[in-house]
């Protein structure tokens, strides 16, 4: 039978979210210590895990079918692989810092400056763009001492939390680009395939849709049913059932996170009450 190939990283910040997904998915991987390849008994799926930095190029070459990789590598290399899904996790920025006692206006502060950087051809591209000439230096890791050590003026570098930044002396600047883990897929996969990644494609929105939706039940007086039910509107409509006591309602329906926040105001004047929140394993639409 035939199977679909992926890559992962092997080891970094997207290696543990990788297999998290995929195993929500129901893929039964082994990810034990040092091992490059996993057949998946359950799914014709073979798990590669790889360096960061090879997986786009693996894909490119038809060595693998598919991967799991940060957009920023994609933007850093120029990768015209195709993008099947954004994967909501490993989100951070590619961003210029400098020196907290900078004084910096605008961009022009670093006409002639020395930045150093992992994403030279990024930072090479934003530059052109804003027609700031400045003197790239390529480091490959800690890119956030090369201010301390006086080999540039500033850096440009992925930022998540901001900490390291904090802790090297220095402050954002500008975003560059944000990123966030994505799955691509190469040009020249069989129809069996094709097949195949549309099964695990489906699996992995149910989940990624699970993950952005609460299921919401609360009480609500019956009068107060049509306006909690236009603020509520669920996949097709909320589910009303009737209470015990007379003259009351539950309420259920599906909503995203932040729809929730929004309305949470609007439902309590509404008259709704006992409002809870539950989380969704998997959704399919």
């Amino acid at each position: 039978m035939e199977k679909i190939k992926i890559a992962i990283q092997k080891s970094g910040r997207l290696f543990d979210d990788s297999l998290q997904i995929l195993r929500e998915c129901g893929l039964k991987i082994d990810a034990s210590n040092g091992k490059l390849k996993s057949d998946v008994p359950n799914f014709p799926l073979e798990v590669l895990f790889l360096r960061n930095s090879d997986i786009p190029q693996y894909v490119e070459d038809g060595v693998v079918d598919i991967g799991i990789v940060g957009e920023n590598l994609l933007i850093e290399e120029n990768s015209k692989l195709k993008t099947l899904l954004k994967l909501n996790f490993s989100k951070c920025k590619v961003s210029l810092a400098a020196p907290k006692n900078s004084k910096i206006k605008s961009l022009k502060y670093f006409e002639g400056k020395k930045i150093a950087t992992s994403y030279p051809n990024t930072v090479s591209n934003y530059l052109k763009e804003n027609k700031v000439k400045a003197e790239i230096h390529t480091i490959s890791g800690s890119v956030e001492i090369a201010p301390t050590l006086g080999l540039a003026d500033a850096i440009v570098d992925i930022v998540s939390s901001g900490n390291t930044l904090f802790m090297n002396g220095l402050k954002e600047i500008e975003v560059i680009l944000k990123s966030e883990a994505v799955l691509v897929k190469g040009k020249h996969l069989s129809t069996a395939k094709k097949e195949i990644l549309e099964k695990l494609v489906f699996r992995m929105k149910a989940v990624l849709t699970a993950k952005n939706s609460k299921y919401i039940l609360l009480n609500s007086p019956n009068d107060a049913i049509e306006k909690i039910s236009k603020i509520l509107p669920g996949m097709k409509s909320p589910t009303v059932l009737p209470l015990a006591e007379e003259g009351w309602s539950s309420i259920h329906s599906v909503i995203s996170e932040e729809q929730f926040w929004e309305n949470i105001d609007a439902l309590k004047e509404a008259g709704a009450q006992g409002i809870l929140i539950v989380p969704i394993e998997k959704m399919v639409i």
